[in-house]
């Protein structure tokens, strides 16, 4: 999977972190491998991804002793590489860029997905890619709050707070690989707080774009959540 690209033309990679056990589920398997309307979750989440233009490859994040992948039927494609896992996401995303290094241009585009997140519109990520493409920094897909926001201590509100300016964020983040690949190193190294690869960027001054997704793009955390995406597929079908 040797590509490499020119800057005038950078390449655009996925990276799917699916080294998580997915404790909240409570189930007896990673949530990534629980059946979801005939498939795998991530089998879903692949497929979208897989059916995106011009994608240069998938590196697909898995922990050491997972052994349910193997059994899937799109572990023989040859568009997507196994990365080995770390101990948390952050750590297993740079595995990942590391390994990309190896096949890829500094400048390229990584598009990082959540295996959890299989209902992501085909037509949302070429919307993200279409709005980030130019930007310095990078982007990611989010949509506004719509909920009232409390802010609360040992079960007390505090105050309502103002949901105006606040958003939700979801993946794929796409940020450029050399800089993405800096900035987790840092954070890493000097033990911030990294819950998305967006935070990892913003904690060194940059600013990426929002750029606005859909709200059935839902990540699958609880298991009333692997309900309500079985709907949403049916639907989307």
């Amino acid at each position: 999977m040797n590509h490499s690209s020119s800057p005038q033309s950078p390449a655009y990679w996925i990276v799917v972190p699916a080294a998580g056990v997915g404790a909240r589920m409570g189930a007896d398997c990673p949530k990534q491998y629980l059946p979801l309307v005939g498939k795998t979750v991530i089998e879903h989440t692949l497929e979208r991804l897989l059916a995106l233009p011009n994608i240069a490859g998938i590196y697909l994040v898995l922990g050491a002793d997972d052994n349910y992948w193997n059994d899937l039927s799109l572990a023989q494609n040859n568009r997507i590489q196994r990365v080995a896992g770390g101990a948390e996401r952050c750590d297993s995303v740079l595995n990942a860029l590391e390994q990309l290094f190896d096949n890829a241009s500094p400048n390229d585009w990584v598009l990082v997905h959540d295996a959890a997140r299989p209902c992501v519109h085909v037509q949302s990520v070429l919307h993200l890619i279409e709005q980030v493409k130019t930007h310095p920094v990078g982007g990611i897909l989010g949509v506004p709050v719509s909920d009232t926001l409390k802010q609360v201590n040992n079960s007390i509100i505090d105050s309502t707070v103002d949901r105006r300016l606040l958003w939700q964020a979801q993946t794929p983040q796409m940020f450029r690989l050399g800089l993405l690949r800096d900035c987790l190193q840092r954070g890493l190294a000097e033990g911030k707080l990294i819950t998305d690869e967006s935070s990892a960027l913003e904690s060194y001054g940059y600013q990426p774009l929002m750029v606005q997704g859909r709200s059935d793009n839902i990540k699958i955390t609880r298991p009333e959540d692997l309900a309500i995406a079985a709907m949403l597929l049916q639907q989307q079908i």
